[in-house]
C-alpha cells in the first residue's frame, strides 16, 4: 500500500491519464447538432498525431487521406485540424465557404518573423487586411505594374544569359540553381525595394532560414506548454533570423528617408509609397481606421520579398529539374519556341502568349510540384457543418494541394509522369477556380501575385530552353537524376542542379 500522501496524486495522475486517453482514442461520437467530426486516424494523449507527420507531412497525409477520406480530421498537439485532399472538398472551404475559413491561424514563426503576424500573407481577415492587399495589388501586381517591369527582366535575363553563354564556350558545367537565385535576389531587390543589389545584406539566405523556420512543425505551436524549453531550437533560430532581417530591412528605410531625391518629385517606387502613408490612416473612409506605422511597414515588405524569391526559386528549379529529367519535353518546347521565334534572336515578351506548349508545361510544372505543398494555413472562424461533418471554431484547415495534384482519380493513372500534353484541350487554369489545381490558393486569401510570378518564371524558362541546349553532367542519365525534395513553407529540391549548356542561336 501506498502511503495516502504519495497515493493521492499517483491515483489523480492516472486518472487524469485514463481520461485523455479515452478522450482522446475515443472521443465523444456526436459534437453538436448530431454531427460527428471528420474521420481521422487513432492519436496519442499530449501529442495527437504529431508524431505522425514524419520528414515529409505532405506525403504523410496523402497516404492516410486514401484511408479517411479526403476531409480528414487531426489533432495536431491541441489544435484540431482538417486536412483538405480532394478538388471537391477544396472547393467547399475555399470557395462556398470561404468567408468563414478567410482567417490565418497565428503561429510562433509569423508572430517572431513577421513582426506580431502583421504581414499581408498573415494578418487575420478583416478591413485592415483588405486594405493592404488592395494597395499592394495596385502598386505590385496590377497588369500595369507588372509590365511596367518587362525592361529590367529583359535586361537581367539577357544578363544571365550572357554568363552560361561564357560557361557553355568554355564547356563548363554550371550550377543552374545558383544562377536562378541570383537572378531572383536581384529582380526582387530592383521590385519590391526599388534599388540595386545589397551585397551588404545576404538576403538569399536569410529568406532561405525564413522559409525553412516558417514551414517547420514547431511543436510550440501545438503543445503550449512546452513552447518555454524550444525542444527543437526553433524559437532560438526565429529570433536571430529575425534580428537580421530587421537590420537590413530598417537600413533600407532609414537610407529611404534620408534620400534627397524625395523631394525632388522623382518617380515613386513600392516603398517609396508604403513609406509616404507612415503615421497615416489607409482606409479614412471606414468607421475602424488603420493606420500605417514602420513596424507594419517592415512586415508587409518582408512579407512580400520572401513570398516573391520563395515561390519564384523554387518554381524555377522544379522546371530545370523536369525538363533535364525529361529531354523529350525539353525539345518539344524549343522547338516551339524556335518555330515562333526563330534562331537568330532571343524570346521577347511579346511572344509568350503565343508559345502554348510552355503554357501547358507550366500547369503541369505546378500539379506536380505547387509552390507551397499545404499553401498557406487557414482558420475557422466560426463553428461550421461541412458535409455532414462539424468542424469547431479555430480548427487549422491544411489544404493538401500536393495531394490533389498526384491524384490518379484526376488525373489518370500516369500521374507521376511529367507529361504537359494532358492540359491540350483543357481549361483547367493556374486562377484558383478549377479545384484540380490550385497552386495559388483560391478566394479571398489566394496569392495576390499570381501574374507577376508566372510572368517572370515563363520568361525566364523560355529565354533559357530557347538559347540552350542542356546536358546533365558526367554522363549522367535522366533516369539518375536526383529529384529529392525537402520540406518547408515551400518544398524545394534537396540539392543543387548541375547542367551543361551549349549555344544553340545563329548569331
Amino acid at each position: 500500500m501506498f502511503p495516502l500522501t504519495l497515493a493521492t496524486p499517483l491515483v489523480l495522475l492516472l486518472v487524469f491519464i485514463l481520461y485523455i486517453a479515452r478522450a482522446t482514442f475515443f472521443g465523444p461520437k456526436h459534437l453538436k447538432n448530431g454531427c460527428k467530426p471528420p474521420p481521422g486516424p487513432p492519436s496519442l494523449p499530449i501529442i495527437g498525431h504529431l508524431h505522425l507527420l514524419g520528414n515529409l507531412p505532405h506525403r504523410t497525409f496523402e497516404t492516410l487521406a486514401k484511408k479517411y477520406g479526403p476531409i480528414m480530421s487531426l489533432r495536431l498537439g491541441s489544435v484540431p485540424a482538417i486536412v483538405v485532399s480532394s478538388p471537391e472538398a477544396a472547393r467547399l472551404f475555399l470557395k462556398t465557404h470561404d468567408a468563414v475559413f478567410a482567417n490565418r491561424p497565428k503561429i510562433q514563426a509569423t508572430e517572431l518573423m513577421s513582426y506580431g503576424s502583421t504581414g499581408v500573407a498573415t494578418i487575420e481577415y478583416g478591413p485592415y487586411w483588405r486594405n493592404i492587399r488592395k494597395f499592394c495589388t495596385l502598386e505590385l501586381f496590377s497588369p500595369s505594374k507588372i509590365e511596367s517591369f518587362a525592361p529590367l527582366r529583359k535586361n537581367e535575363v539577357g544578363i544571365l544569359v550572357e554568363s552560361i553563354k561564357k560557361a557553355a564556350i568554355a564547356h563548363e558545367v554550371i550550377d543552374l540553381t545558383l544562377l536562378a537565385a541570383d537572378f531572383i535576389e536581384t529582380i526582387t531587390y530592383e521590385m519590391i525595394l526599388g534599388r540595386s543589389k545589397d551585397d551588404r545584406f545576404d538576403m538569399k539566405g536569410l529568406i532561405h532560414e525564413c522559409g525553412r523556420l516558417a514551414g517547420a512543425f514547431n511543436i510550440s505551436d501545438y503543445v503550449p506548454f512546452l513552447a518555454g524549453i524550444d525542444l527543437q531550437g526553433l524559437t532560438r533560430d526565429m529570433k536571430k533570423v529575425s534580428k537580421d532581417m530587421d537590420v537590413m530591412l530598417e537600413t533600407i528605410m532609414e537610407e529611404y528617408e534620408q534620400d534627397p531625391n524625395k523631394q525632388n518629385g522623382h518617380h515613386m517606387n513600392f516603398i517609396d509609397k508604403l513609406l509616404s502613408l507612415l503615421h497615416k490612416p489607409i482606409n479614412p473612409q471606414d468607421e475602424e481606421i488603420h493606420v500605417l506605422d514602420k513596424t507594419k511597414i517592415k512586415a508587409i515588405i518582408l512579407d512580400l520579398i520572401v513570398a516573391a524569391y520563395e515561390s519564384t526559386a523554387t518554381t524555377l528549379s522544379w522546371t530545370f529539374s523536369e525538363l533535364l529529367r525529361n529531354p523529350r519535353v525539353m525539345k518539344k518546347l524549343q522547338q516551339e519556341i524556335q518555330n515562333v521565334v526563330g534562331l537568330n534572336k532571343m524570346v521577347e515578351e511579346t511572344d509568350m502568349p503565343k508559345l502554348k506548349y510552355l503554357d501547358m508545361l507550366m500547369r503541369e510544372l505546378f500539379r506536380l510540384h505547387p509552390v507551397a505543398p499545404f499553401l498557406i494555413a487557414h482558420e475557422s472562424m466560426e463553428d461550421i457543418t461541412i458535409n455532414g461533418y462539424f468542424i469547431n471554431k479555430k480548427s487549422r484547415i491544411i489544404v493538401n494541394a500536393w495531394a490533389i495534384g498526384r491524384d490518379p482519380k484526376i488525373w489518370s493513372e500516369n500521374v507521376e509522369e511529367f507529361y504537359p500534353e494532358r492540359f491540350i484541350d483543357s481549361n483547367i487554369d493556374l486562377k484558383g477556380r478549377d479545384f484540380e489545381l490550385i497552386p495559388f490558393g483560391s478566394g479571398r486569401r489566394g496569392c495576390p501575385g499570381m501574374n507577376l510570378g508566372l510572368t517572370t518564371d515563363k520568361f525566364i524558362v523560355a529565354q533559357l530552353m530557347h538559347c540552350f541546349d542542356w546536358e546533365l553532367p558526367n554522363g549522367m542519365k535522366p533516369e539518375e537524376f536526383d529529384m529529392n525534395e525537402s520540406f518547408g513553407l515551400t518544398i524545394p529540391r534537396d540539392k543543387h542542379i548541375f547542367a551543361l549548356p551549349t549555344y544553340r542561336l545563329v548569331q
